[in-house]
């Protein structure tokens, strides 16, 4: 909880100063790993822009920062080593290609000149300078770590040093883990105080100017907010800085994917908006620069959100779903699409068909179009405008081949292949027209959806689902709201697939509903008793019979059986209205769960 104290003083602070943004659209073009959001950054732009909170003239694109800025903090000995892709192995932890070293390295150096870039507005304009990006303080001057090839503030601070600014400047490290290579950095400088509030240190806390406060696992608001106050305030008023940087990390937020604290979105808030309204209040007016730091899981985007809105605007705005902000994007996307463009075979305007040749053969029908509408060419336009090639790339697959099988009365299928020598399959999509299943609805049968990414291996961290043979691609909703766009573009009711087992229908959309309220009761009263545990440990209880209804003593058994995610308004009238709910609620009441040993 925050204290009563502190929530009325933020109810009463408003930020102040000019306010701009620095963004690169290739900051989502690195590594892609699991625990990673890399739509982050994007995902904060488009909230803030389709609010209305920002406009386009706020936002400045930065240049890579030039090897003459990172040489002012990194020994010549490690950018050299750079070169190598093993160099990188204790950065990122575990092997990369030279393709892969390359865009992590130049998305790296983009991100240093996005620091930079952003500096220099904020002193010129003596306002606040918001970088989607950044945050880099495991990195020390020979080496990389933590996923930190360099030290983005040091690099920021030295520039501008050479340029001549000399006022005394503050670090505000609040990412949940230590800000150990800028504190070791820094640590003869008296100029540059490192102030970190995290879990553990990772480095000697000893400094010229530092305060560093490592408060354990476990952490919630109160604890959080009290030492930000008891240390940051005689902080401020010692160091007097003209210039801050303020590491605004989301990973302290209870849902953080790699986070072991447990603050609130309330607490996170509070904690943003006290260290922006003492630096740009009370006696201080410096010169701020706030970077996304640390922040993991597809929800990480939305604390950052939430506090550049009221940085921007001076009110509380929440944020969208992760789900709803990530359709909104593609339905945007789509319009660039042209139907002309979708059902175009490639070469259409130049090449003859074999029935422009051989004239109408006889014999069945060969379907050429997905549904009656999507060509080869079409589907592949679609996936890399949308980024979801993009995204294959940033894992290694370089050269990817789709295939197309139109012919199967089970269905439709798209093949998504890496490489064409290791044959890697890595997406395989079958759908069909459904008039059946749900009476006057025309739907989209999802017989099939497989995403994995054959060149990852399962982790204690990241284990095996049932029915897996590879750690999935991260893509599952991004896929789904391709589709979403897809029933759109047809005139389709909306997603229909029955889930094999529980975890399918558990990370599957908010909106997914079984289309019969009694599996629809079922499925909540499972996930009633296994809400508690980890996705993997639920699908194993499920599959163990650990689930056990109470009026018989027997286990309770997944039941494959319709889930639609509706599009239409009628569709959503089917199953979101009260009669549903009201039907689902009398069925639980019937369904006495409990999770056993």
């Amino acid at each position: 909880m925050i204290p009563g104290a502190l929530r009325r003083w933020l109810r009463a602070v408003r930020p102040s100063g000019n306010t701009t943004i620095v963004y690169h659209a290739e900051y989502g073009t690195e590594l892609a790993i699991a625990e990673h959001d890399h739509e982050r950054a994007r995902r904060i732009l488009t909230f803030l822009l389709s609010e209305g909170i920002a406009s386009r003239r706020m936002i400045h694109r930065p240049d890579a920062a030039p090897l003459s800025a990172l040489r002012r903090v990194h020994t010549d000995e490690y950018l050299g080593s750079l070169e190598q892709p093993a160099a990188l192995l204790p950065v990122v932890g575990f092997p990369i290609t030279s393709a892969q070293r390359d865009t992590f390295v130049e998305t790296h150096k983009l991100a240093v000149g996005g620091t930079m870039l952003a500096t220099g507005m904020a002193l010129s304009r003596a306002g606040i300078a918001l970088h989607l990006g950044g945050g880099f303080h495991h990195a020390s001057s020979d080496r990389g770590s933590g996923f930190c090839v360099f030290n983005d503030v040091a690099v920021a601070v030295a520039e501008h040093r050479a340029r001549g600014f000399h006022a005394p400047i503050l670090v505000v490290d609040l990412d949940l883990h230590d800000g150990d290579g800028t504190r070791a950095i820094f640590a003869n400088d008296p100029t540059v105080h490192t102030f970190s509030i995290h879990n553990r240190d990772l480095g000697p806390p000893e400094a010229r100017g530092s305060t560093s406060v490592a408060l354990g696992d476990g952490v919630r608001d109160a604890e959080y907010l009290q030492v930000l106050e008891r240390h940051l305030v005689p902080v401020l008023a010692e160091v007097r800085p003209g210039l801050v940087f303020y590491l605004a990390g989301a990973d302290p937020a209870a849902d953080d994917r790699l986070g072991n604290w447990v603050v609130t979105a309330d607490g996170m808030l509070a904690r943003d908006r006290f260290v922006v309204s003492h630096v740009r209040g009370n006696g201080c007016d410096a010169a701020m620069v706030v970077l996304l730091a640390g922040g993991y899981g597809r929800s990480a985007w939305r604390y950052s959100a939430r506090f550049f809105a009221w940085v921007l605007s001076g009110g509380d705005i929440e944020p969208p779903p992760t789900e709803e902000l990530t359709l909104a994007r593609y339905r945007d996307l789509s319009r660039t699409l042209g139907p002309e463009e979708l059902v175009r075979d490639r070469g259409d305007d130049w090449e003859l068909t074999d029935e422009d040749v051989l004239g109408s053969l006889p014999g069945p029908a060969r379907s050429s179009r997905l549904l009656g509408y999507y060509s080869k060419h079409g589907i592949e336009l679609a996936l890399e405008r949308y980024g979801l090639f993009e995204r294959l790339r940033a894992l290694g697959f370089e050269w990817l081949r789709v295939e197309l099988d139109l012919d199967d009365h089970a269905g439709q299928t798209i093949r998504v292949f890496g490489e064409s020598e290791r044959d890697e399959a890595l997406m395989e999509l079958r759908v069909r027209r459904d008039g059946t299943t749900a009476p006057m609805m025309a739907l989209l049968r999802v017989e099939w959806l497989m995403l994995q990414n054959p060149r990852a291996a399962f982790t204690s961290e990241r284990e095996r689902l049932p029915g897996q043979n590879h750690p999935g691609l991260g893509m599952l909703k991004d896929v789904v709201s391709v589709l979403i766009v897809l029933c759109e573009r047809v005139g389709l009711d909306g997603l229909v697939f029955s889930p094999s087992h529980y975890h399918l229908a558990a990370q599957s959309p908010r909106r997914l509903r079984f289309l019969d309220p009694a599996d629809e009761a079922r499925f909540r009263s499972m996930r009633a008793v296994l809400g508690a545990l980890p996705l993997v440990e639920a699908a194993r209880a499920v599959e163990a019979g650990r689930v056990v209804d109470d009026r018989t003593g027997e286990s309770v058994r997944w039941q494959p059986a319709p889930m639609v995610l509706p599009v239409s308004d009628r569709m959503r009238r089917s199953v979101e209205s009260p009669a549903y709910e009201k039907r689902v609620a009398a069925a639980m009441a019937d369904l006495p769960f409990r999770l056993g040993h």
